[in-house]
């Protein structure tokens, strides 16, 4: 029991709580630092999300995030040895071109990421079968329906899916053949939480909601939103749970003024000689 409990998370331990009507707690996290409290506060999932692009990159959307830099935060979070599962997310152009490509891709978040999984954006038929041909190739792989964040440009910006019956059709159609095709899991985003609890019902696969409401079987939110961390416009849907952007800024400020009122660095902050018969050796 105890061994269990110390383990690392698996993905049949993340399907198993479907069954077991227990939420799923996930959070994104890009460095070890965040990946270290993430771990340590008890959540069963870490998504490296290409949304570290806008989060701590500065881009202005997460279409420029490279493979390099998803490969380079991964390793951060691993480095952190998190118990959570680790998920790595495919970014924009990186399983678009051949399934080749598409699996190289993936395998570099496993070999050189040291991530358990991979994300991947849409359900296409062409990206279906992208999915199928990783999960055939032994590579476990999470489904992304709703607002995807990588078709920004087709979509204009950034807004709830599935209001209307057409749509919402669809995106209930997209997370079936995800299921079909062999994702162990699908995020759900920005969708109607009547719709979320209707897909939730009928797969046998675990939801996981970021701004789809109460009846997914588990839950989402980028680190740098639930702590405010971040600035600016938040979603509807984030609760911030700290405000840690005011916090760092007031301590910023507290130390510039310090150093110019000569109060940093002080005595208890600096180091001194054995004697004073040192300095008489200093030329």
């Amino acid at each position: 029991m105890t061994e269990k409990k110390n383990s690392p998370v698996t993905i049949t331990d993340i399907q198993a709580k479907k069954g077991k009507k227990e939420k799923i707690v996930s959070l994104t996290a890009y460095d070890f630092p965040v990946a270290k409290i993430v771990s340590e506060s008890g959540v069963d999932l870490i998504l490296v999300g290409d949304s570290l692009g806008m989060v701590v990159l500065g881009y202005e959307n997460t279409i420029p995030v490279t493979m390099d830099e998803m490969i380079h935060h991964t390793k951060a979070v691993v480095r952190a040895s998190p118990k959570p599962l680790v998920v790595g997310d495919m970014p924009y152009y990186s399983f678009h071109i051949s399934e080749e490509e598409t699996l190289r891709n993936a395998f570099r978040f496993l070999k050189e990421g040291g991530a358990q999984a991979v994300k991947v954006e849409g359900a296409s038929p062409r990206r279906l079968k992208m999915i199928e041909t990783m999960v055939d190739s032994g590579i476990p792989v999470m489904g992304h329906v709703g607002l995807t964040p990588q078709s920004i440009h087709q979509l204009g910006h950034f807004r709830v899916q599935g209001k209307q019956a057409k749509e919402a059709k669809r995106i209930a159609s997209q997370a079936q053949n995800l299921e079909k095709a062999g994702v162990f899991s699908v995020i759900l985003e920005c969708i109607p939480m009547e719709l979320s609890r209707v897909i939730t019902e009928k797969l046998k696969i675990p939801t996981i909601g970021i701004g789809a409401g109460p009846y997914c079987d588990g839950q989402i939110l980028v680190f740098h939103d639930l702590v405010g961390y971040a600035h600016g416009y938040l979603p509807k849907f984030v609760k911030r749970y700290a405000h840690l952007h005011s916090i760092l800024s007031d301590a910023v400020q507290s130390y510039i003024h310090d150093v110019k009122e000569k109060k940093f660095p002080d005595d208890p902050h600096s180091y001194h000689v054995k004697s004073s018969k040192i300095l008489d050796e200093v030329d």
